[in-house]
C-alpha cells in the first residue's frame, strides 16, 4: 500500500493539462524500459477532460500509441455506441484520433453484445480477458485512472454495496447502482491495488467532501476512494475547489 501523494492546481482545466502531461511521461517511461505500456481509463468529466487534454498536445506524438493498451475500470451496461458509455465518450475525446491498434482497445462488453443482459457473465468475460494480457489475474497497468465521486465511489464501485466488498473476483457485475444506469460493470479493489499507480482525479466543490472523507482514515466499505491505491504509487489530482476541505495538514503548496 502506498501513503496518498496530493497535488493540488488551481482549476480543473489546469489539473487536466498537467495530468495529461503527467501520463504522456509514465507511458513513454514505460514504453522506453518495456516496449510497451498499459493503462486503465476512466470516464466522467474529469477523465474525458484529462484525454481532450491528452488530444491537444503535440506532446501526445511521443507516445507510440500502436503500443499501448487501453483497459477500462468501468463501464456503463448499455448498448455499444451509447453516448453513456465511457468507450463512447473515450473515443469522442481522444481514441478515433490517435493511431491505436484496434486489438489492444479493451473495451468492456456492451448490453447488445452476446452476453445480452447477463451483466455477470459479461464482467467474467472481461476477467478472463485482464487474465489472458498478463502473468496473473490482471496485466501490469502502468496507471490506472479513477473519477472520485461526491460519494466517494471510485470506478462503479459504490458506497455499501456487495462490489465494494468483493475480495476475489477482478471484475463484477454491478446492480442497482444509485447513479444511473443502474446496471454497470466494475473491476473491484483487488484489480485496481495491482496497478503500479492508482491516480485519482477529482475537480469542483461537488468533490471537496468526498476528498476530504477519503483521505482522513475513513473504511474503504464506506468511502471506496479510500480503498483505491496503487503498489508503488497512489497520487490524488485535484483542483483548489476539490481540496478546499482537506485538512490543511494533508494540503500541499499549490503545484501550479
Amino acid at each position: 500500500m502506498s501513503t496518498p501523494q496530493l497535488v493540488v492546481h488551481r482549476d480543473k482545466e489546469l489539473m487536466a493539462e498537467a495530468a495529461a502531461a503527467r501520463l504522456i511521461t509514465r507511458i513513454v517511461d514505460a514504453q522506453a524500459v518495456r516496449g510497451s505500456a498499459s493503462v486503465v481509463l476512466t470516464g466522467g468529466r474529469n477523465g474525458n477532460g484529462l484525454l481532450k487534454a491528452l488530444g491537444s498536445t503535440p506532446a501526445r506524438d511521443a507516445i507510440d500509441w500502436s503500443r499501448l493498451d487501453l483497459w477500462w475500470g468501468d463501464e456503463r451496461y448499455l448498448p455499444e455506441g451509447d453516448p453513456e458509455r465511457n468507450v463512447t465518450q473515450a473515443r469522442e475525446a481522444l481514441l478515433d484520433r490517435v493511431p491505436l491498434d484496434p486489438a489492444r482497445v479493451h473495451a468492456m462488453p456492451a448490453s447488445d453484445g452476446p452476453y445480452g443482459a447477463d451483466v455477470d457473465a459479461a464482467a467474467a468475460s472481461y476477467a478472463a480477458e485482464l487474465a489472458a494480457a498478463g502473468d496473473g489475474a490482471v496485466p501490469a497497468f502502468d496507471v490506472l485512472m479513477l473519477g472520485v465521486g461526491p460519494d466517494t465511489h471510485v470506478a462503479s464501485l459504490f458506497p455499501e454495496l456487495p462490489a465494494v466488498r468483493e475480495t476475489e473476483r477482478t471484475v463484477v457485475g454491478v446492480r442497482g447502482a444509485p447513479k444511473p444506469p443502474p446496471v454497470r460493470i466494475s473491476l473491484t479493489l483487488p484489480a485496481i491495488r495491482s496497478a503500479k499507480e492508482v491516480w485519482l482525479l477529482a475537480a469542483g466543490e461537488d468533490k471537496a467532501k468526498a476528498a476530504a472523507i477519503a483521505l482522513s482514515g475513513a473504511g474503504e466499505v464506506q468511502a471506496p476512494a479510500a480503498g483505491a491505491y496503487g503498489r508503488s504509487r497512489t497520487l490524488w489530482l485535484l483542483d483548489a475547489a476539490a481540496a478546499s476541505e482537506l485538512p490543511r495538514s494533508l494540503y500541499p503548496p499549490a503545484s501550479a
